[in-house]
């Protein structure tokens, strides 16, 4: 058994490459071969964003606070609140973030597939948000 305590991972901000605005990432759990999950707290201020992304093995999104917005490419704009869970299948090019005036917070667990849990891509746009 491992307790990971809380305060014993440092935040870290969200790198300007992944993300539009400002975010707070907190590491929650990265688990060790042969398991292969990854998991983390993370926070968006006002109309903050990921750039859109894929997973190569999918993602579980657990909103706990705020109001977000979470696309599929192709799809709407669909708004995610505390409680909700969104899945992303593999490969599943997406991105998701804060409402336009409010903040929303995370849990995010994906899994590595040899070595990687994400594929970044191109921002999304202004015009893309849409708020």
């Amino acid at each position: 058994m491992e307790i990971k305590r809380n305060g014993s991972r440092p935040s870290v901000k969200g790198p300007e490459g992944w993300f539009t605005g400002t975010v707070r990432i907190d590491p929650l759990f990265q688990a060790d071969s042969p398991a292969r999950a990854v998991g983390a707290q993370v926070t968006f201020e006002p109309g903050a964003r990921t750039a859109w992304h894929t997973h190569p093995l999918g993602q579980t999104l657990i909103v706990t606070s705020g109001f977000g917005l979470a696309q599929r490419e192709g799809g709407p704009i669909e708004e995610i609140h505390p409680g909700d869970v969104v899945w992303f299948p593999p490969a599943e090019k997406h991105w998701h973030g804060a409402g336009p005036t409010t903040a929303m917070t995370h849990i995010a667990i994906q899994e590595n597939l040899d070595g990687k849990a994400v594929d970044w891509m191109e921002k999304v746009t202004d015009e893309q948000y849409g708020h």
